[in-house]
């Protein structure tokens, strides 16, 4: 079992669709299995429901994401503020943190409409808030921590899978 963590725009889905074929494992994005189990985005979720709720899915869907040992998870951004998230992450797998810093993940996430956090706000100060708020929480569950912004695609997959097979 691998999860991916970090914030919007660290390359979890990217990442974590390229790791799972190169480790032979299905790929599970929690994002996506939200929508498609609420047959709502993620913006229309937080609007209509609030951020409480959809935190509350995204631990449900972790729980079930988490049934299926062969895996790779891409989390969402936020996944890691429920103690109880990170304590079922710790216990389920290796987590892999996908770090870069906040002028590399605004300028990948600018524009993404499907970003509720972002709405009516400037990108790169909100990066900045995020990663102050999180760092510290992905860095306190993370087995490994890889900087996307300073490797490719290629590289990172490569990290990641030479690290699991150590």
């Amino acid at each position: 079992m691998v999860l991916l963590i970090g914030l919007m725009g660290s390359g979890k889905s990217t990442i974590g669709k390229l790791l799972a074929s190169r480790l032979s494992l299905s790929f599970v994005d929690l994002d996506e299995k939200i929508v498609a189990q609420q047959g709502k985005s993620i913006p229309q979720i937080f609007e209509q429901e609030g951020e409480a709720t959809f935190r509350a899915l995204e631990s449900q869907a972790l729980e079930e994401a988490l049934q299926f040992q062969e895996s790779v998870i891409a989390t969402g951004g936020g996944a890691i503020l429920s103690e109880y998230n990170r304590e079922l992450m710790q216990q389920s797998g290796k987590v892999i943190w996908l770090d870069a810093s906040p002028e590399v993940l605004a300028d990948r996430i600018t524009g993404d409409s499907n970003r509720p956090l972002l709405h009516d706000v400037n990108p790169l100060e909100k990066m900045r808030v995020l990663t102050a708020e999180r760092n510290p929480l992905y860095a306190e569950i993370a087995d490994l921590r890889i900087d996307t912004g300073l490797m490719n695609t290629k590289e990172a997959v490569d990290t990641i899978a030479d690290f699991m097979s150590a």
